[in-house]
């Protein structure tokens, strides 16, 4: 197949005999492989919803009937069929459409999503609207998977669907997969779902059911027959919860799929189909390595061979790889400490930790509440839990980080990964918020590495500071410096800061990776007989207030720079200092504006922004060019 498919809307799809969607969807998948072959992208997810995607446009009237895909990064099928094809070389690109559904982006998209569990309270809510306002016709639906339903929203939904009772279609997409695999006792009551003998005879009686030309009501009536006398003789989780329950089914029997579809759409209420799909179908090497398929670079279409041709540098000095090294070295010789991740294993690095120690380490699914409440549990009987979550999950527990971590001052360790922009999955997965919600929690120190090895003395100093409370480190994924890491460990102080070189004229303060783009340009400026200051301040709670009052004692205008957002990070916690201790200087804060950061690459939005090297250069030599016009007409 070539890919070439001449299908742009819906409406387009609907006019096709279904004997020729199958070949659709090969075209779809050709298309798909191609693409991210050469660009990069969420690839595996897609791959698998290729027929869902298809029978459900093709059988529902989108956008007037509402589809909500939960995390969202799957939806790739879903764009090229609602008038995205032509723009889709621009997915995840500076100014290109968006790797997830954006209500912003297209009327198809009927809710945005990035984070995961979301799809069936916002189905809910769409339906539940539409049952308020009596309109009964239209049809709503949430394909929800990839580990998602584990996450408590999800029960959250069900259980309050289940009461209200409105027209609603839940297709859970079961692939065994989030990035890993699928943990937890939910999983295993799925795959029973999908192998027990009780199931699969169910399974066949509906079939039998749904392929007979009777009418709805008779269907229906031969359905509740089936449930009560099957399924609730076995506990079917979502019976229980007033939902009924359809399936298992074939996720890539496309005409199956549409019959099944059909009959579903002239069923009142709440329901669940549950689809059995894989992760990656078509491309052989995503069908195996689901964690490296699940968001390649560009590779080989035809071997897999990676062709990443993106400067990254020694893979051996990422902070995610320093980290799982550490954190294995120091759990071998402290028996206390445990690694928890909510589904991040292998994006945390904690794979090896967890082959070699496979008892210290909890992946606990998506389940970002119960992670830090579960971490604070192991703190409270004498664990040292290292809770590492991705920055922009960690919002999602941010009740639990301050009511049972914070406020009953246990020693967790926040270790808080793809903190500052992350690149092109854009505004849902940025890091941009954590140093400015942890600095107004008390008891909760917070520290961001400039470079590897002080990322490995933090790390070191957060399980030797027990009885101190809750320690967060944030840092960046991907390359840091200091390639040359010595093997020793040093013990920091905390809230203590170190000066980077000494200056005349201006003073930088950094916070974290971006300190190099500090150190870059206090060299450049050197060409301008600027000779200026560098303070690296290290922690953003406590500050180091010696240090602080060492920089405005000896300088005027003080610059400082983070990879987070402006709006309460460190730069205004400088200022509140400045403010408190009576001292006047000229402020310029650099970081992320008080706006959702665009995607693009990490440089690409550092730059955007005006906080790299460049950006800095410039600041400085406008603000020292005022500065010698002042001192002029002062003389």
């Amino acid at each position: 197949m070539s890919g070439n498919f001449n299908i742009d809307m819906p409406d387009d799809l609907r006019k096709l005999p279904i004997t020729s969607l199958q070949d659709l969807c090969e075209e779809l998948r050709t298309f798909l492989i191609d693409h991210v072959a050469s660009h990069g992208g969420h690839f595996s997810s897609s791959l698998g919803v290729v027929e869902l995607t298809v029978a459900l446009h093709y059988v529902f009237n989108t956008p007037d009937d509402k589809l909500v895909w939960d995390v969202g990064h799957q939806a790739y099928p879903h764009k090229l069929l609602t008038g995205r094809k032509s723009r889709f070389h621009s997915n995840r690109q500076l100014g290109g459409i968006s790797g997830f559904p954006s209500r912003e982006e297209s009327e198809f998209d009927a809710f945005g999503t990035g984070h995961s569990s979301t799809s069936i309270s916002a189905i809910l809510g769409m339906a539940c609207a539409a049952k308020y306002r009596g309109d009964h016709t239209r049809q709503h639906i949430a394909v929800i998977g990839d580990g998602a339903m584990t996450a408590g929203m999800a029960f959250e939904a069900l259980n309050n669907a289940g009461y209200e009772q409105p027209n609603m279609l839940v297709i859970l997409n079961d692939n065994n997969r989030s990035i890993d695999a699928n943990t937890g006792a939910l999983q295993d009551y799925l795959t029973e779902l999908t192998t027990g003998k009780h199931y699969n005879a169910l399974k066949s009686h509906i079939r039998n059911v749904l392929s007979t030309d009777a009418w709805p009501m008779e269907v229906v009536r031969k359905l509740q027959k089936a449930v009560k006398g099957g399924l609730l003789r076995y506990s079917n989780l979502f019976e229980a919860l007033n939902i009924r329950y359809f399936g298992p089914v074939d996720g890539h029997d496309l005409k199956k799929l549409i019959h099944v579809l059909e009959k579903l759409k002239q069923i009142p209420g709440p329901k669940l189909l549950h689809c059995v799909t894989t992760k990656g179908k078509g491309f052989a090497p995503a069908m195996t390595d689901h964690a490296k398929w699940h968001a390649p670079r560009k590779f080989n279409k035809i071997t897999g061979a990676s062709l990443d041709t993106e400067p990254s540098g020694n893979t051996s000095f990422t902070f995610q790889t320093v980290f799982g090294n550490t954190l294995s070295d120091l759990a071998r010789s402290n028996p206390r400490i445990i690694a928890v991740t909510p589904a991040m294993l292998s994006g945390s690095a904690l794979t090896k930790m967890k082959q070699e120690m496979p008892a210290r380490v909890f992946d606990v699914g998506i389940t970002e509440q119960h992670a830090v409440t579960f971490s604070a549990g192991l703190a409270a009987d004498g664990m040292i839990p290292f809770c590492t979550i991705y920055s922009t999950f960690l919002q999602r527990g941010y009740d639990q980080l301050i009511h049972d971590v914070a406020l009953q001052n246990l020693d967790v360790v926040f270790c808080i990964d793809r903190a500052g922009v992350v690149g092109q999955d854009g505004p849902t997965h940025h890091g941009a918020f954590d140093i400015a919600f942890l600095r107004c929690i008390p008891n909760i120190k917070g520290a961001a590495p400039m470079d590897l090895e002080d990322f490995r003395h933090l790390l070191y100093t957060a399980q030797a500071s027990q009885g101190t409370g809750p320690f967060a480190i944030r840092y960046p994924k991907g390359v840091g410096a200091s390639p040359t890491i010595p093997g020793a460990y040093r013990k920091l102080e905390i809230g203590k800061g170190r000066k980077i070189r000494s200056g005349e004229d201006i003073a930088i303060l950094s916070l974290g990776p971006v300190g190099q783009y500090a150190i870059d340009a206090c060299v450049a400026l050197e060409a301008y007989h600027l000779n200026i200051a560098h303070y690296d301040l290290r922690f953003f709670k406590p500050l180091d207030e010696a240090l602080l009052h060492e920089v405005f004692q000896h300088y005027s205008t003080v610059i400082t720079i983070e990879d987070g957002c402006i709006t309460g990070g460190v730069g205004s916690a400088v200022m509140e200092f400045m403010a408190v201790y009576g001292y006047r200087a000229t402020i310029k804060r650099l970081g992320l504006p008080d706006t959702f950061a665009a995607q693009g690459t990490p440089q690409q939005l550092h730059a955007l922004y005006g906080y790299d090297s460049a950006a800095l250069i410039s600041l400085i030599l406008q603000l020292a060019t005022q500065t010698k016009c002042i001192q002029e007409i002062l003389q």
